[in-house]
């Protein structure tokens, strides 16, 4: 008799130890819009919506990182200065939304060092606020941006996916948390994980598109003049202010977020026996009395609503389309409008015949002529020290790689590396291509 109730007592005291440490364990996030600009409206737009929604699901804003540009909410383009909305009908997102970093502190080593905790390093710059989470806690990251193979980009700079994996794995080495979530928006998002990212070290991430294709922005407003969001991002976001989070598994939103996105290939890596066995609700919070509820005719509604969906590459040209069916004819505006347009046209033929000089020269040093396998094909990223030399010297010589459309056209300097090419006569290929670095207005 004696030894059951010790059993029975046992077993209590271990369900009750079980409830004490969950009390303790905490909910950490990192939210990151990676780009400036009106025209890039959608992606701080996003990350303001993300973080209403772990702030209503009862995460504190202490534990609530936010990296974004901030210049949209009193942008002397936005009608209603101070607001910011995720969906033509939608409500203010902009509201509370802590301003951890901003401006010039919105780069890839500040990322980095908030993840890693490196708080000494970031004293004095922005709030310093860091990941404080620990063996216990679960981690969710949300990241918005451009992307091309093996890269997101930041207003000033790149992360890399080598350098994004291999601080991963120091967060997990340096027990930074239990679980860890990525939800990644960009171009070709899919390259940051795909044969990269561990399924042993407790990591489930999500992307937008597959390793070789574009994102899409959606939601097009005639007031504003701009995209309010991105196909993947208001999908999984919509799905989170409706749903019971506590009865729905990442891997269910990951399966709903997939069937929505029609555009293009929602992707999942990583231990994805996490993703089946854990709700949402771990990683986004959880609202103890759910107003809003799941409503057919909306959801339609918003189906139907992101059918304007265009790719990312294409987004301003797409915005300065619609303003020029609105403008007047023989306007002073419709003119500047299709003078603005033409030289967009121009920028990006530029930049298709850099790259594809800078292609061209260096077959032409190594007596290879298959020039149409280097310009036409996407090969897959394996060669990341080669593409990370190359991809920086264009940015020192030719141009700033963060612009979307040079992003669409780095898979050709992957396909140089992954070719087998040398590093040192690429780059002496874009020296001889670039002899004066260019400046576009975009």
């Amino acid at each position: 008799m004696y030894t059951m109730y010790r059993h029975i007592l046992f077993s209590v005291l271990i369900v009750l130890l079980f409830e004490i440490n969950s009390n303790l364990a905490d909910n950490w996030a990192v939210l990151v819009a990676g780009s400036s600009e009106w025209m890039n409206y959608r992606h701080q737009a996003d990350v303001c919506h993300a973080y209403q929604i772990l702030h209503k699901n009862g995460i504190p804003d202490s534990n609530i990182i936010v990296m974004m540009y901030d210049d949209l909410a009193h942008h002397l383009r936005n009608p209603t200065k101070g607001i910011i909305i995720n969906h033509p009908k939608g409500e203010d997102v902009y509201h509370g939304v802590p301003h951890d970093y901003t401006g010039k502190n919105v780069t890839p080593q500040n990322f980095i060092n908030v993840l890693l905790g490196n708080k000494e390093i970031l004293q004095g710059v922005g709030s310093g606020k860091v990941l404080g989470s620990g063996v216990d806690d679960n981690v969710f990251i949300y990241f918005t941006d451009h992307g091309a193979p093996g890269l997101v980009a930041f207003p000033h700079g790149v992360l890399y996916a080598k350098d994004f994996n291999q601080t991963i794995t120091t967060m997990y080495n340096q027990k930074k948390y239990k679980n860890l979530v990525i939800y990644i928006e960009a171009c070709e998002s899919g390259s940051m994980f795909e044969d990269i990212l561990s399924d042993k070290i407790n990591v489930y991430g999500t992307t937008a598109a597959n390793a070789e294709e574009s994102s899409y922005a959606c939601y097009h407003d005639f007031e504003r003049g701009t995209y309010l969001g991105d196909v993947y991002s208001v999908v999984w976001m919509e799905d989170s202010d409706v749903e019971q989070l506590n009865k729905e598994t990442l891997f269910q939103q990951y399966t709903i977020t997939q069937q929505k996105t029609n555009t293009s290939h929602v992707m999942q890596y990583g231990d994805i026996n996490l993703a089946k066995s854990h709700n949402v609700s771990e990683f986004q919070g959880l609202q103890k009395w759910n107003t809003s509820k799941y409503n057919v005719l909306v959801d339609r509604y918003n189906n139907l609503l992101r059918r304007d969906a265009v790719r990312s590459e294409d987004v301003r040209i797409e915005i300065i389309k619609h303003r020029l069916a609105a403008a007047k004819e023989n306007s002073i505006e419709k003119i500047e409008l299709e003078n603005e347009l033409n030289q967009l046209y121009n920028d990006r033929n530029r930049i298709s015949n850099i790259i594809y000089d800078i292609a061209s020269t260096t077959l032409s040093f190594t007596g290879e002529y298959n020039l149409k396998m280097i310009t036409d094909q996407r090969m897959k990223l394996t060669e990341h020290d080669c593409y990370i030399s190359i991809t920086q010297r264009l940015h020192e010589k030719c141009f700033d790689i963060q612009n979307e459309f040079v992003l669409s056209k780095l898979y050709v300097m992957v396909n140089l590396c992954e070719n087998g090419f040398d590093n040192t006569i690429i780059k002496q290929s874009v020296d001889q291509v670039c002899q004066q670095r260019i400046h576009f207005d975009f």
